[in-house]
C-alpha cells in the first residue's frame, strides 16, 4: 500500500515538474525572439562573438524543439484526463471541451496580436479543437496516430529537403531575410505601440497563414496532443514510475539517440535547411522523450522528487507564467518599454530568462502555497465550467 501511494506521488509529481521544465525551456527559446529579429535570421550565422555562438549551440542541441513538444503533450495528456473525468462524471466532454478550447484561441490571439507574435495558444486551441474527435479511441490508436503523423511526414519531408541539398545546394542554404530583420528592429526598437503592433499582426501571420505555414504548425503540434492522450490512457507514467530501472534505459536509449540527431547542423554543416530540419522535427522529440523518462524517473526518490518540486510549483501556473513571460519580455525590449530589443547579447537574454524564471518560480510557489490553481488557470477554469474552484 506505501509503494502505491509512493508511486502515485511521483506520478503526479512528475506530471507536474514536466509542465515546469518544458515552460522554462519554451522560455529559453523564446526569449531569442523577444530581443532580437529570430524569425528571420540564420543564428549560427547571426551571432559573432565565441561566447555567444558557444551559448547557442548550447540551446540548439539541448533545448530547441525539445521543450515544446513536452509541452504539447502534456496538453493532450491533460485533455484525455479532463475527458475520462467527464465521461465518469456525466457521460459528454465535448462541450467542455468546446468552452476550454474556445477561451483558449481567443486568449491566443489577444496574446499574439498585443504582446508577442509567437504565441503557441492559438494553434494549441485548433489542435484541441482536432482533438476532441479522438479522444475517444483507444490508447494503443492515439499513440499509434500521434507517432505516424509525427514522424512519417518528418523522415520524408527530411528526405526530400537532403536530396534538394544534394541537387542544388546553393537554394538549400539558411538566409537570413534582411528586410524583414530591419522592418522588426525599426518597429520593437523604436516604433510607436500601433506600429509594434502592426508589425507583431504581420510576424504572426507570416508565422501562422503565410505559404501554408498554419498546416505546418498543425503538423508538427497535433501529433504531440495525439500522444500525449494516448500516453495517459495507456498509463506509462505510472508505468514508468512503477519501473524505474527500465525507466533509466529508456532515457538513456533516447538521450543518446536525441542528441545524435541533434548534433547533426554542428557537425555536417549548420546552414542547409535539411540538417537544421531532421534536428529538430525528429531530433527534437527523441530527445523530449528522453527528458521525460529521466523526469519520471528522478521523480521515484525523495531527494531529486524534492529538489525538482520548484518546477512543480511553476507547472501548476503555466498558463499565467507563459503569459507573464511575454508581458516582461515585451516591456523589457519593446520601444514602449525599456528599449532593449537588439542591443543585448545572447548570453545576456539566457541571464535574464534564469532571473526571470527563478522569480517565477519564487512566487508560483507563495501563490500555490495560498491558493488552489493560479489566477489566469482561475478564470480558464471559471469560463469553462461556470464556477469557481
Amino acid at each position: 500500500m506505501q509503494q502505491v501511494q509512493q508511486n502515485e506521488t511521483a506520478r503526479i509529481v512528475s506530471i507536474d515538474v514536466l509542465r515546469g521544465l518544458s515552460l522554462f525551456g519554451i522560455f529559453l527559446v523564446n526569449m531569442l525572439s523577444f530581443h532580437s529579429p529570430y524569425f528571420y535570421y540564420n543564428p549560427y550565422e547571426w551571432w559573432k562573438t565565441s561566447q555567444d555562438l558557444l551559448a547557442f549551440s548550447w540551446i540548439d542541441v539541448f533545448v530547441q524543439a525539445s521543450f515544446y513538444p513536452l509541452f504539447a503533450a502534456m496538453f493532450g495528456f491533460g485533455a484525455a484526463m479532463q475527458h475520462e473525468k467527464a465521461i465518469k462524471k456525466n457521460g459528454m466532454f465535448v462541450w467542455t471541451g468546446i468552452r476550454r478550447f474556445s477561451f483558449l484561441l481567443v486568449l491566443g490571439l489577444l496574446h499574439a496580436f498585443f504582446i508577442w507574435p509567437g504565441d503557441i495558444l492559438f494553434n494549441y486551441a485548433v489542435c484541441g479543437f482536432l482533438l476532441l474527435f479522438f479522444l475517444r479511441f483507444s490508447s494503443r490508436l492515439l499513440l499509434s496516430m500521434g507517432l505516424v503523423l509525427l514522424f512519417v511526414p518528418a523522415v520524408m519531408l527530411g528526405l526530400l529537403l537532403f536530396l534538394s541539398a544534394l541537387s542544388d545546394p546553393y537554394n538549400s542554404l539558411f538566409w537570413t531575410d534582411i528586410a524583414s530583420v530591419s522592418q522588426s528592429i525599426a518597429a520593437y526598437g523604436s516604433g510607436s505601440y500601433v506600429e509594434v503592433t502592426v508589425q507583431r499582426i504581420s510576424d504572426w501571420t507570416n508565422n501562422n497563414v503565410t505559404d501554408g505555414a498554419f498546416l505546418f504548425q498543425l503538423m508538427t503540434i497535433f501529433p504531440f496532443l495525439l500522444i500525449g492522450a494516448g500516453a495517459y490512457k495507456q498509463r506509462i507514467i505510472e508505468k514508468w514510475t512503477a519501473k524505474p530501472k527500465k525507466t533509466l534505459w529508456i532515457f538513456a536509449l533516447l538521450f543518446t539517440a536525441g542528441l545524435m540527431l541533434k548534433g547533426i547542423p554542428h557537425v555536417l554543416g549548420p546552414s542547409h535547411i535539411a540538417y537544421m530540419y531532421i534536428q529538430d522535427a525528429i531530433g527534437g522529440p527523441v530527445l523530449a522523450a528522453s527528458y521525460a523518462a529521466l523526469i519520471v524517473y528522478l521523480s521515484t526518490f525523495d531527494r531529486p522528487a524534492k529538489l525538482l518540486s520548484p518546477f512543480a510549483q511553476a507547472g501548476k501556473m503555466s498558463l499565467t507564467n507563459y503569459l507573464m513571460q511575454s508581458v516582461l519580455g515585451s516591456l523589457i525590449f519593446y520601444s514602449y518599454g525599456l528599449g532593449f530589443y537588439g542591443q543585448i547579447t545572447l548570453r545576456t537574454g539566457i541571464l535574464l530568462c534564469v532571473t526571470i524564471f527563478a522569480v517565477q518560480v519564487i512566487v508560483s510557489g507563495l501563490w500555490m502555497n495560498r491558493f488552489k490553481r493560479g489566477p489566469m488557470e482561475a478564470i480558464w477554469r471559471l469560463f469553462t465550467y461556470g464556477k469557481r474552484g
